[in-house]
Parts: structure tokens; C-alpha cells; sequence
């Protein structure tokens, strides 16, 4: 897949998750539990593929990627045992600031993801002029 394609798919899956946030306010508490595992699971699996992705291209993908992608990992595997910590409390305040929390970390990772797609735009340019150049040397 070229990575303008990939963009497409991107665009693709953000708008899926724009529609599936605004129908979110309407679910039942039940149904929304199961969005959440059900994405939990997907989001898991996307995570192991990077990972396996970024060792097969090995020697391929730049230092900063393969040090961008292991500090994802820990990031998501610690956040993950933060939020499963926090399901445990049942005090009120607790859970409105486990709220707040999950709100901020969720605009923040929003934002994280915005900026990603901006890095990948560039990184897509960047490709595409590397090719022409090195397709203008090969025919020179």
C-alpha cells in the first residue's frame, strides 16, 4: 500500500471515529463497556502489529521512529495499567477526578494524534521527493 493510500485509509478510519464519538452520548452504559473493550482489543492488536512492523524494518526506519514507536508503547502500556488501576476505586470524588483524568488524557491523545498525522503528511512529501531525486540521478 502507497503511503498516499494510506492517507486515504486515515482519513477513512477518523472519520469512522468522529461518527462513532458523537453516537457515544447516546449508548447505554452497557454498550459503551463493550465499545470500549472492543476497541481496547483492536487498539492492542494495531499496537503489537507497529511493533512487529518496526522490528521487521529494522535497519529501514530511522533511529527516531524505532525510539518513537518503543516510547509509544510504554506510554500506552502504562496508561492502560493507570486505567485499570482506577476502575478498582469507588469514591465519588476519586471517580469524578478519574473522569477528568480519562478526559484530558483522551484530548491529549487527540492532539498527539493530530500532530502524527501532520508528521506523517511530511514524512509522505519527504518520500516522494526522495524518490524523484533519486529517479533524477538513476536517469542522469
Amino acid at each position: 500500500m502507497t503511503a498516499s493510500d494510506q492517507l486515504y485509509k486515515l482519513a477513512a478510519r477518523t472519520k469512522e471515529l468522529e461518527d462513532r464519538a458523537a453516537a457515544m452520548k447516546d449508548k447505554a452504559k452497557g454498550d459503551l463497556e463493550q465499545d470500549v473493550k472492543q476497541v481496547r482489543e483492536s487498539a492492542r492488536a494495531r499496537a503489537d502489529g507497529l511493533s512487529k512492523s518496526a522490528a521487521a524494518s529494522q535497519g529501514k526506519l530511522s533511529n527516531w521512529w524505532d525510539n518513537t514507536q518503543r516510547a509509544w508503547n510504554d506510554h500506552v502500556n502504562h496508561i492502560r495499567d493507570d486505567i485499570d488501576e482506577q476502575r478498582a476505586a469507588h469514591d465519588v470524588k476519586m471517580a469524578q477526578r478519574e473522569a477528568d483524568g480519562a478526559e484530558a488524557d483522551a484530548d491529549f491523545a487527540v492532539d498527539y494524534a493530530l500532530a502524527a498525522i501532520e508528521e506523517a503528511e511530511y514524512a509522505v512529501l519527504d518520500a516522494t521527493l526522495a524518490r524523484m531525486k533519486a529517479d533524477e540521478l538513476a536517469g542522469a
